[in-house]
């Protein structure tokens, strides 16, 4: 059956066999190459991405937390101490006043691993609320700067 329908295409036996086997090798090391210039010019933008939304996370971890610290002050009438720091938020540091727990879980880390800085009362206001970013260092610029509550 083979044999007739080659006659009739009027190709040779080879030529089908040829159109039937697959990719050559040259085709395939084609492919790679585009999937390789492809990967090149669209991973630095998803990895620049991966440090922006870490940054952004932590942005909003520090608004969380500051709005829990808000509600410790309003049932206790002042901001947890350095001392007792952000565990007051979750389990009461006997004190007469405390209502909470005021997040429903314990302070997360930061997007790096690392705990959050709280000092209080703090240099910018009555607390200090900051993440040392990516290199967990002061200073630095992109991923590396710190995170702050007080901008």
């Amino acid at each position: 059956m083979l044999q007739r329908a080659i006659e009739c295409s009027g190709q040779s036996p080879n030529a089908v066999r040829r159109s039937q086997a697959g990719f050559t090798l040259i085709e395939l090391l084609i492919v790679m190459i585009i999937l390789g210039l492809l990967a090149a010019l669209v991973a630095p933008k998803m990895f620049q991405k991966v440090g922006t939304s870490r940054v952004n996370a932590a942005k909003a971890q520090i608004s969380m937390i500051g709005t829990a610290l808000d509600a410790f002050r309003l049932d206790v009438g002042r901001y947890p101490t350095t001392q007792e720091g952000l565990d007051a938020l979750r389990t009461n540091p006997n004190i007469a006043n405390w209502d909470g727990p005021y997040l429903p879980k314990s302070v997360p880390p930061d997007p790096w691993g690392r705990p959050y800085v709280y000092e209080s009362p703090g240099q910018h206001g009555d607390y200090d609320l900051y993440s040392l970013g990516a290199d967990g260092q002061r200073g630095g610029d992109g991923d590396n700067q710190e995170v702050m509550s007080w901008e």
